[in-house]
């Protein structure tokens, strides 16, 4: 009996939340073109090899093509080389864009968010050119918890992230394959695949709460090790009648 190497292992647990995320979201349809998002991170890169992979299954058909989006104003670097060397390996087109931000455009937003979402504005715009319609993006578990407890925390409302999201303003939907998949083991499975790191030199970086939310989930775990999975499992088990009722501020 043939045995896997840990990296195996790690991939084909990967893999397993993957199909399951797909299939039980409905991320894929017959013909689709999906635009993968590359950063160069550990998720996209996984995201990218499972994408790659499931395109040349025969049915529900669908097309991959990644995309790297670069801030020309920040210094946080992906090593282009190998992206294309990965990209060729998996026997994928990659596209490459330029973009920026300026920070001072809006006060009310965060630099992390304006960074993001002009990321998010060129893939949009590359996807309606090359004819995708879903853009993947590799958001894991950990992500979709973290937001939550951001949200919660900061803005009073209980959301996160959809799986697929339809966008009103685009013909286009976001798909979220990774979102079962437990960040430890995308690291893990990084480290055995001997995953370049960024380089991270972002002025903005440390001005975000996402750090904070990361450290407790981690306490969190450290209380219940099924945290994370109760965590998931309570944003789509709503009791509204255990829940204060929405007051309606009189005029």
């Amino acid at each position: 009996m043939a045995k896997f190497t840990q990296q195996q292992k790690l991939y084909r647990k990967i893999q397993k939340q993957f199909n399951r995320a797909t299939k039980d979201y409905s991320m894929f349809a017959d013909g689709d073109k999906i635009l993968v998002a590359l950063s160069g991170g550990k998720d996209s890169l996984t995201l990218l090899q499972l994408m790659a992979e499931r395109s040349r299954i025969f049915k529900p058909s669908i097309k991959i093509v990644a995309a790297h989006v670069t801030m020309v104003n920040i210094p946080y670097k992906a090593n282009m080389s190998y992206l294309q060397e990965f990209c060729d390996g998996l026997g994928v087109e990659l596209q490459i864009m330029e973009s920026s931000f300026d920070a001072s455009t809006d006060k009310r937003k965060s630099p992390c968010f304006l960074c993001s979402w002009n990321r998010r504005k060129a893939l949009f715009t590359l996807a309606q050119e090359i004819g995708c319609n879903k853009i993947a993006l590799g958001h894991n578990m950990d992500d979709f918890i973290e937001t939550m407890l951001m949200n919660m925390t900061f803005q009073g409302t209980f959301s996160a992230m959809a799986p697929v999201m339809t966008m009103d303003k685009f013909p286009i939907s976001i798909i979220r394959p990774l979102c079962l998949v437990n960040e430890n083991d995308v690291e893990e499975y990084a480290i055995e695949s001997e995953f370049p790191p960024q380089i991270k030199n972002c002025p903005f970086e440390n001005d975000s709460n996402r750090k904070a939310m990361k450290d407790l989930l981690a306490h969190l775990e450290s209380l219940n090790p099924e945290a994370r999975y109760n965590l998931w499992g309570a944003m789509s088990n709503i009791q509204p009648s255990l829940l204060p009722p929405k007051i309606e501020k009189k005029q």
